[in-house]
């Protein structure tokens, strides 16, 4: 097994199975097991679902301080998922991390920033029509990728970073697996991909405050050259081999979920584990990870689109109505050729209930890709959806546990 960050938590791991860390005696494990209803059909077969969870409880000592206990289900760095829009949540907290690290004056993430070209397949960006003033900034881009989990926002601000960036600053956090190497939803040559767009910043006065180039990226990444599936969808037809990936993202399932962690609990990391962000950018960043679409004021969402549990799919689904009005979900999901994650810190101060929990699943049981046959409506969210209640409702039965203190 790869690189694997834990911070300060106890493991129950005890067994080895086929190279997995296994413990048939874990709450995760016997919430899988005493609930066949829901999960037979997985766990009869996990490995043609491809599914990897992290379940971490929670206990705070008298002083409030949190302590960590990690259980893993079928964790495997070498079992490729692709990551989806979960590599939405590092490259908002390293934008945030960029602008502070500059230092220059007037620079802030409400700076306005326009998006230029240096070559024939990059885009302009003058305007943000998704923010209710059409400025574009590193706040409404955040914004739109924690609410709606836009992918031109995505776009802007892999391009305000950069490749060299976004290897070497995860590389420095303890994520050197990491791979984040393209924008999401266009069709660009890997040359194309490793060259950003010049990007300026200026203040609401029309003032240029910061200038960046257009820049060649010379970052080196190991070719995720993985085949999976039996054909593919080409051109309106089925081409009868594996589907490749070669040249995609990659991120490990913990290295997501440490990485959501320490935005939640901050001072349990290291500090050079941690991003470089004000106490006013976690505020803002745990706000809008945790927003509804239709709370949202600026930019503003239609509810009959943008649903509640619109980008929350553990505990919740694909349900248009809050199943748990008390409980706040802090996370980023992902969906893409099949796969199906989230990324969460689940809360219920009322019922005195906080807990992580990461997962992926595959939904493409057919093992044909780009066809959109994906069975997220009849797979995907609704192991989402049990998986999150069944961790629920044993957080529900846990005793000992202190009271949280906010």
């Amino acid at each position: 097994m790869k690189h694997l960050f834990l911070v300060t938590l106890i493991c129950t791991f005890t067994i080895m199975v086929n190279g997995q860390i296994f413990d048939p005696q874990s709450p995760l494990h016997q919430v899988l097991k005493n609930n066949p209803q829901y999960f037979k059909r997985i766990t009869s077969n996990p490995d043609s679902f491809r599914v990897q969870i992290i379940y971490t409880q929670i206990n705070r000592n008298k002083r409030n301080k949190p302590s960590f206990k990690d259980f893993g289900y079928r964790l495997n760095n070498q079992e490729y998922f692709y990551p989806a829009s979960t590599v939405k949540m590092p490259i908002a907290l390293l934008a945030l991390e960029k602008i502070n690290e500059l230092g220059i004056n007037g620079l802030t993430r409400n700076s306005i920033m326009i998006t230029d070209s240096a070559a024939a397949s990059q885009d302009h960006v003058y305007n943000q029509p998704n923010a209710n003033d059409g400025a574009p900034t590193i706040e409404n881009y955040i914004k739109q990728i924690f609410l709606v989990s836009d992918n031109d926002a995505f776009n802007r601000l892999y391009e305000f970073l950069g490749q060299e960036y976004i290897q070497r600053k995860l590389k420095e956090k303890g994520y050197p697996d990491v791979i984040i190497r393209h924008r999401l939803q266009l069709s660009r040559t890997v040359e194309q991909q490793a060259i950003t767009n010049p990007v300026k910043f200026y203040d609401t006065a029309g003032n240029l405050i910061y200038e960046q180039p257009a820049i060649k990226s010379n970052a080196v990444f190991e070719a995720t050259n993985v085949l999976l599936g039996k054909g593919y969808m080409k051109g309106g037809k089925i081409i009868n081999e594996p589907f490749s990936f070669l040249n995609k993202n990659r991120i490990y399932l913990q290295d997501l979920h440490h990485i959501l962690q320490s935005v939640i609990f901050p001072e349990q990391f290291p500090r050079k584990k941690r991003f470089n962000l004000t106490n006013d950018d976690y505020d803002f960043v745990k706000k809008f990870m945790s927003m509804y679409p239709r709370e949202s004021e600026s930019p503003f969402y239609d509810s009959s689109y943008y649903y509640d549990t619109y980008c929350k799919f553990l505990l919740q689904g694909s349900e248009r109505t809050t199943l748990f009005p008390n409980v706040k979900i802090y996370n980023k999901v992902g969906d893409a050729y099949g796969f199906l994650l989230d990324i969460a810190y689940i809360t219920d101060p009322v019922n005195n209930i906080e807990f992580l929990l990461s997962a992926v699943i595959s939904c493409n049981t057919d093992g044909i890709y780009n066809d959109d046959q994906y069975e997220y409506d009849t797979l995907g969210f609704p192991f989402m959806r049990d998986l999150g209640i069944a961790i629920y409702q044993q957080e529900l039965q846990r005793k000992g546990k202190l009271p949280i203190i906010k």
